[in-house]
């Protein structure tokens, strides 16, 4: 572990998911000149909770049956993203700077994908608490060191492997956006709850979405047709 001489920077409270998701980009607005290095890490990093906290909201109101209920054809359920997006963010700001997440869970380096999903053994309530660890965890690395801050990705090619912390947040901001757009439409899959609640989806009634639907499938059957020269 790196030999770090000062106590590390305090880390901002946590937001909650409720209120930093409805901000929408609102929030990010307000982070002063982009040539700032602390001001490009604050972006960085309320992009990162913005997107973790929209993950995190998909489990709320599931319950355990549904939560782990595989939607696709390979598997993708919400907690097993939460879990996964856990993990990962566990591992590229910890491994990474040499910063290890303290008491981390066996299965963290096992290659069985059991990081995409929940087994028998584990609660909805757990997985969410390893969130939060991996979370608190990261954004302490985060405050404690710089935008240039050097690390190794030892999953990476050798020629790539070299990264900093500034190209770590771009990585997960953009990784946990990934995972949170899955669970979004598995969560509607599931239930019909869609959005985040910051504005960008339309307010409709069911009837309105079921008209709305029913349109873009009569779009679709005509071009096919079309296509098909009929």
């Amino acid at each position: 572990m790196s030999d770090l001489t000062e106590d590390p920077p305090a880390v901002q409270p946590a937001v909650s998911h409720d209120s930093l998701v409805a901000s929408g980009n609102a929030g990010l607005a307000d982070e002063g000149p982009s040539a700032d290095p602390d001001a490009m890490k604050h972006t960085l990093h309320r992009y990162l909770q913005k997107h973790r906290a929209a993950l995190l909201g998909k489990l709320d109101g599931l319950a355990e049956r549904q939560a782990r209920w595989p939607v696709t054809p390979t598997g993708t359920n919400v907690l097993g993203l939460v879990k996964h997006v856990a993990a990962v963010q566990a591992e590229y700001f910890g491994r990474v700077f040499d910063r290890p997440l303290p008491d981390p869970p066996a299965w963290l380096d096992s290659d069985d994908d059991r990081d995409m999903y929940a087994t028998l053994d584990e609660t909805v309530a757990d997985i969410v608490s390893f969130h939060h660890a991996s979370a608190a965890h990261a954004d302490a690395t985060i405050a404690a060191l710089d935008l240039d801050a050097p690390g190794v990705v030892p999953w990476w090619p050798e020629e790539h492997r070299h990264v900093t912390l500034h190209r770590v947040l771009v990585h997960m901001a953009y990784e946990t956006a990934r995972h949170a757009g899955h669970a979004d439409i598995v969560r509607e899959m599931l239930d019909g709850l869609a959005g985040d609640g910051d504005g960008n989806l339309a307010e409709k009634s069911p009837d309105e979405w079921q008209a709305w639907r029913d349109h873009l499938v009569d779009i679709a059957e005509r071009a096919g047709l079309r296509s098909a020269g009929l």
